[in-house]
Formats: structure tokens, C-alpha cells, sequence
């Protein structure tokens, strides 16, 4: 069988991207297949209206140890280091200090409890209070963090994360999105509109199947969501049945945004956030005049993501000027446009937002993660320990998946 690649990689987000810079690095035959029209993943920038609109991943979390701030520096991109505003309330609308008071006191117990009083079903949900006034605010912080309730989520899964994450969160003004897509090397090979349908394996290492034909590599690296590996949306051998069971332990949640344009005179500050409702686990999450440009950025996570992506984007928009009106007044419907809103769920090649552990499923990373005959690779957030559900831990993921295989390709070698 002639060979024509040392390298394939499927999936062309931030591990992807990171595989393929490593493996051209080391002057490997690289060819990057993508399933759809761009790179990327979920991961992409849109510019609507002149503003540039992060419709996946718009943070760079972990920002002091984040890969990508240094190919942004390195690459010409600004970056901006300022404090986001999550943690306030904009003028207490809606949420009093009193309230916020409470509900930071209700959400520190219900870690401490995480952390001292480990459940045996490793479940998040048993360490809320039975009746806590709070506990919908902490299924809505579950949302934004996880994409999921309480009751899907592994306790050591997401203290893994905790306990890793350095808190600093920066962003790129031209959007992380248009970031990742340049950070593909010219060097690389690049299809797009290309979905793999099957790999198969070969004697002489890995044949990969596509509608425009066959394609075989000497090794392949396979970054696609958890959602697509468990779903069999790519034909695998059946010896890597562990593998796809593994990603069908690791969902992906449920996040997505609704992009609104202040129009005319309106109370919105520039930096600045509110929570719609504290009280509704379903509560859209606000950032007001971003940089300040004329746009609120609405976040739904879990149960809220669910009812944006069940409604529709027109109910969406609803939804969300009607918490935006119930907190600064209805005079404010005047001054709000719809703009753009995500659809992640939905996407054939994505299937959701980012992975989290079911209970007592937290080993299923390390599991997805391993290497199989040391022909095909597997990268992609959900095979990070600690940085999963970010693009800098996708693109490590990639990182290290190319380096399995460089070490596999000089092992054959020798």
C-alpha cells in the first residue's frame, strides 16, 4: 500500500491546529482534514455589523499559562489583560447586596462540601442543600462552567478543573475564533468540506475514508468532539469500542449566546454584567459594551441553553431583552437589535459546547486520550485532565497527541 502522508489529522479546531503545528515543526507529511466550510472548531469569530462576535469561545481562561496569548503576541494580535466583570451586578439590579451576599456564601458551602465531604455517587448535585435558597443559582452557574445540571456532573471532574484554573481571563479584540483559525501553519495540508466517513487500519498503518475518496497515512490523529465519536458518525474498528464508550462519558454540554446591538441612548456601561434572574436556573448571564463597542453578549448554560436551542434564535432574543427590560426598564426595548446567536447543539460536525465527566466517569479522559496501536492518536479538549472545556486545552491535547506520534514514527523507524 503506498502511503501518502505521515500524518493525518481529523479536525481542523484548536487540538487539530496544535497537532499540526507541532508535527510540521518536526517536518512530518501533514494533511489536515475538515468536516466543514472553515478551521477553527468551536472556536469561531463572526463580524456582523463591524463588530467582531465570538460565537464559541471568546476567553482566554488561564490566561498566565495559555498557549494561545503567546501566539497572539507572536502572531500581531492585541490582547486585552483587564479584569472581566463577571462577579458584579451592575448597580444591583435585580440583585441586591444582600442577595449576592448570600448566594457567594451558598455557592462557597456547596464547595466546601465538594471538597471535605466527597459523595459516593460522585455526584455534584448531592452537596446542595436540601431546599437552598440558592440552589437554582448554583444549577446556573453550573450551566455557564459545565453545560450541564448539577445531577450529570462529576464532583472529581470538576474539581480537577477547579483546583487547575489560575482564575486570570483575558481576550483578544479581534476574537478568539479568528486567533485559532490563524494559527494553522501554511506548511500544512488543508481540505475542507471533507467529513471523514471510516478509518480503517492497514498493515502498513492507517487508511482514512472520505466521499472524495480514500486517503492513507502512516499515523492519524482524531481531535472531533465527543459527540461525534460517540455517535458514530465516523466508522471506527471495532477494537476501539473502549474508546468511543469513553466519549459517550464525557457529553458535551449545552451552551450558547445571544448577541444583542444597543442602538440610541441607552443605561448600558461600557465592561460591564448582570445576571438576569438569580433565581431561575435557566437565566441568561449578561456582558454589557465588550471592549466598549454597542452589543450585550447573552450566555445560557444547561437547562437555558436547552430552552435557546428548543425555542429558537427569535424566542431567544425575546428572552433575553425581557430580562434586560426587567432590570434597567422597558424603555430599553427601544435601544436592543438582534445581532447573532450560536447554535452548538445543532452544528452536524460539533453536536454541543464542551465536554463534561459524568458521575463516577472523571477516568473516562484519560481513557479517550491513550493511543491505539500506535497508529491512530486522539486529541481534543475532552482528553485533557484538567484543561478540558478550553481551547488551550484542546490545543495541548494536540500538542501532545503529535508528539505520541512523532515518538511512534521513530520507533517504526528504528
Amino acid at each position: 500500500m503506498g502511503i501518502d502522508w505521515d500524518v493525518v489529522i481529523i479536525g481542523g479546531g484548536a487540538a487539530g491546529i496544535g497537532a499540526a503545528r507541532r508535527s510540521a515543526d518536526h517536518g512530518l507529511s501533514t494533511l489536515l482534514l475538515e468536516a466543514s466550510q472553515r478551521i477553527g472548531g468551536r472556536a469561531l469569530t463572526v463580524n456582523i455589523a463591524g463588530h467582531a462576535l465570538d460565537l464559541g469561545c471568546g476567553w482566554l481562561h488561564s490566561a498566565d499559562r495559555n498557549p494561545w496569548v503567546g501566539i497572539a503576541e507572536a502572531s500581531g494580535f492585541a490582547v486585552d489583560r483587564r479584569r472581566s466583570a463577571w462577579n458584579q451586578q451592575y448597580g444591583d439590579l435585580g440583585f441586591s447586596q444582600a442577595e449576592q451576599e448570600a448566594a457567594d456564601e451558598a455557592y462557597a458551602a456547596w464547595h466546601e462540601r465538594l471538597v471535605s465531604e466527597p459523595t459516593p455517587r460522585d455526584c455534584a448535585a448531592d452537596a446542595l442543600q436540601p431546599g437552598g435558597a440558592w440552589n437554582a443559582y448554583l444549577q446556573a452557574i453550573s450551566g455557564y462552567i459545565s453545560g450541564a445540571s448539577l445531577e450529570r456532573l462529576s464532583v472529581a471532574d470538576y474539581l480537577a478543573y477547579d483546583r487547575a484554573s489560575t482564575r486570570y481571563n483575558w481576550r483578544v479584540p479581534a476574537g478568539y475564533g479568528t486567533l485559532v483559525a490563524a494559527g494553522l501553519p501554511a506548511t500544512v495540508a488543508l481540505r475542507v468540506a471533507t467529513p471523514v466517513e471510516a478509518i480503517d487500519l492497514d498493515v502498513d498503518g492507517v487508511s482514512i475514508v472520505t466521499r472524495a475518496g480514500s486517503i492513507t497515512a502512516r499515523s492519524a490523529i482524531l481531535t472531533v468532539s465527543t459527540s461525534v465519536l460517540a455517535g458514530g458518525m465516523i466508522r471506527l474498528p471495532a477494537s476501539l469500542d473502549d474508546w468511543r464508550h469513553a466519549a459517550g462519558s464525557l457529553p458535551l454540554g449545552r451552551n450558547e449566546k445571544v448577541f444583542l446591538e444597543i442602538v440610541g441612548n441607552s443605561p448600558f456601561e461600557p465592561e460591564t454584567h448582570v445576571i438576569g434572574d438569580p433565581h431561575d436556573a435557566r437565566t441568561g448571564s449578561y456582558y454589557i459594551r465588550p471592549f466598549g463597542r454597542p452589543v450585550i453578549e447573552g450566555f445560557s448554560g444547561g437547562e437555558g441553553a436547552r430552552a435557546l436551542a428548543e425555542s429558537g434564535p427569535a424566542a431567544g432574543f425575546v428572552h433575553a431583552v425581557d430580562q434586560l427590560a426587567a432590570l434597567f426598564g422597558s424603555e430599553v426595548r427601544a435601544t436592543l437589535r438582534p445581532l447573532a446567536v450560536s447554535d452548538w447543539s445543532r452544528m452536524e460536525h460539533v453536536g454541543g459546547a464542551y465536554s463534561y465527566a459524568l458521575p463516577g466517569c472523571a477516568g473516562a479522559r484519560d481513557r479517550l486520550a491513550r493511543p491505539f496501536d500506535q497508529r491512530l492518536f486522539f486529541a481534543g479538549e475532552a482528553t485533557e485532565r484538567y484543561d478540558f472545556s478550553t481551547a488551550h486545552g484542546a490545543y495541548q491535547s494536540g500538542l501532545r497527541a503529535a508528539e505520541e506520534v512523532i515518538a511512534a514514527l521513530g520507533a517504526r523507524a528504528s
